[in-house]
């Protein structure tokens, strides 16, 4: 799998178990919503507070697993340093990010205030490796 089968993957199925490190070193895990921006990058809407941008304000860099709905079959990993945009940068952002993941929402406003209100924050996965490549 190269990088342009992987993002367009993502594309196609954005169920995606992300995974950043810890303080410790060890890794945290999340489920996440994701899309490819047509930059080379994946993108996934979160809170500033949450973890995971905890973990990736220390270690800049996610590892991805995206699956399929049926779970068992074709995935995709990815990885990469990540960039967060933080608002008021971020709306723009977002906004795509929800287009790509939902579509048009019914009331941008309401979205705005949502985002707003969530302290969302954009993570940007500049990806540079994928796979798999190989089979066991």
């Amino acid at each position: 799998m190269d990088r342009e089968q992987a993002l367009a993957f993502v594309d196609q199925h954005r169920r995606v178990l992300m995974a950043t490190q810890r303080a410790d070193g060890q890794p945290q895990l999340t489920p996440v919503t994701a899309v490819a921006d047509g930059d080379g990058c994946v993108v996934i809407s979160s809170r500033e507070t949450a973890m995971k941008v905890k973990n990736l304000r220390r270690h800049p860099r996610a590892w991805l697993c995206v699956v399929t709905e049926r779970w068992y079959g074709d995935f995709a990993q990815l990885e990469g340093d990540v960039e967060i945009v933080s608002l008021p940068e971020a709306m723009d952002g977002l906004i795509e990010y929800y287009r790509r993941a939902a579509g048009e929402h019914p009331d941008w406003d309401e979205y705005r205030r949502a985002m707003e209100a969530e302290q969302r924050v954009l993570l940007r996965v500049r990806v540079d490796r994928v796979g798999p490549n190989r089979s066991g």
